[in-house]
Formats: structure tokens, sequence, C-alpha cells
């Protein structure tokens, strides 16, 4: 176990890094203030160096709000400011102090869409429960396919990817005219919930004729994984507990 020194204090640190790219995003990004000892707590939960991406956005991020908070990715929010984010360590459930023991079950959860989209990074075994990819690679749980989907990258490719403007690309199917305008005052605990839904053939052929709603983030999720085990017979798993 290395102790909170050893995880800040070392060479090479990536906030300076991922500031500048964040700064030079090629879409609307928002960095949420970061609540310092929440920051030191979760990232001496999670062993990882500020020399990482994780952990420079652990420790120097209260969480950042994309393309106009479609993507939510989690940090460690100060109570004020946060817009409704949660953090990483109410998203996965990290115990109230430091345990050496604790890791998150199937993986840990990075960021949540505003469709009930789910990223995670992948934990050691991640075949053991039904996930694509490799160990300490980042998979989607698609809410219009219900399924894990790999990505190919780990945490710092990802988010690198995610602000270099590729977010029209990866939801081209998945976005009407006039989605903008429709999220822009949705808090980040909340999502929306279209009816029909986005895996049913009548969603899919015309989003912008489905009826829209704004729910909590945990009964978007909780719907997700349900309608994973009820049509697909399969148990998507752990979402984040929000």
């Amino acid at each position: 176990m290395r102790t909170l020194n050893e995880l800040i204090d070392v060479d090479g640190p990536a906030w300076p890094e991922l500031s500048a790219e964040l700064g030079a995003a090629a879409l609307p990004t928002v960095v949420l203030p970061v609540d310092p000892a929440l920051a030191r707590a979760s990232l001496l939960q999670l062993q990882v160096t500020a020399r990482s991406y994780l952990g420079a956005v652990t420790l120097h991020c209260g969480g950042l709000l994309l393309d106009d908070g479609w993507l939510r990715v989690l940090g460690s929010p100060a109570a004020e400011g946060s817009r409704g984010l949660p953090g990483l360590a109410r998203a996965n459930g990290f115990p109230p102090t430091f345990d050496s023991g604790w890791c998150p079950d199937a993986g840990l959860v990075v960021a949540y869409d505003v469709l009930g989209g789910v990223f995670a990074l992948n934990g050691a075994r991640p075949a053991d429960d039904g996930r694509p990819g490799g160990p300490g690679e980042i998979v989607y749980f698609a809410p219009d396919a219900l399924r894990w989907e790999e990505l190919g990258a780990g945490y710092a490719g990802w988010l690198s990817w995610l602000v270099s403007g590729s977010l029209d690309q990866f939801y081209a199917d998945l976005r009407w005219t006039g989605w903008r305008e429709e999220i822009a005052e949705l808090h980040g605990d909340r999502g929306l919930t279209l009816y029909p839904p986005l895996w049913s053939a009548e969603g899919r052929h015309d989003l912008a004729a489905t009826s829209r709603r704004a729910v909590p983030m945990a009964e978007l999720l909780g719907f997700g994984r349900e309608s994973a085990r009820q049509f697909d017979g399969f148990d998507p798993g752990f979402m984040g507990a929000l």
C-alpha cells in the first residue's frame, strides 16, 4: 500500500498536461470545483498516483461536463458548484474510511451520459464479470444495445479522445435536432428517459419523435439494467450507486 504522499508527490504529474488538453478541448467543457479532502481520500482509496490521468482527475477536478453536460466524467466534487454531479467515491461506493482490502467489484465507474450510458474501467478479470476488453480498459454500457462494448483504450487515451471532439461521431445515431438546448438545464444527477426506449425499433427509427423526460440517473440506470435482464437475459451488473 502506498501512502498519500507517495501518490501525490511524483515526478511528472499529469494535471498540467491534462489541464492544457481541457483548455484546448474541441467541445464545450466545464471543469467543476474540487473538494480537496474528498480528493485526497479518493486518491488514497484508488491507490493510483497523480502521474496518471485518473489520479489527476481525482485529485484536481470535481468532474467534467462535456458537450453542455451530455457526458459527465466523475471526479471529486465540492458540495458547492457540483451541479448535482456525484463523485467517484459516491458512484462507486467507496468505504467511508480507507480500506486496503476494498476494490470495485467489476470495475470503476468513471462517467455517465445523459441517456443512461455508463463508462467503466475494467477490473482485473473482466471476462468473469461478463465484460469485454482487457484489464484496465474502458468499456461502455450502451443504452440502445443493452450491453457492454469495449472501446480499445485505457483511461488516459479515452479521456484525450473525448476532449478531441469525437462525441459527435460516437453518438451520431443517438442525437436529435435540438438536443443541446434540451439538456442544457439538467443537473449532473439527472438524465433523459425516452419512450419508445432507445433499444426498441420504434425508438431508433425516429429519435426526434420520442417522448422524453428528465429523471434521476439512478432510475435511468436501473431501467437499463432491468431491460437487459428482461429482454436479453443478461445482467450488466453494477453501474453505479447514485
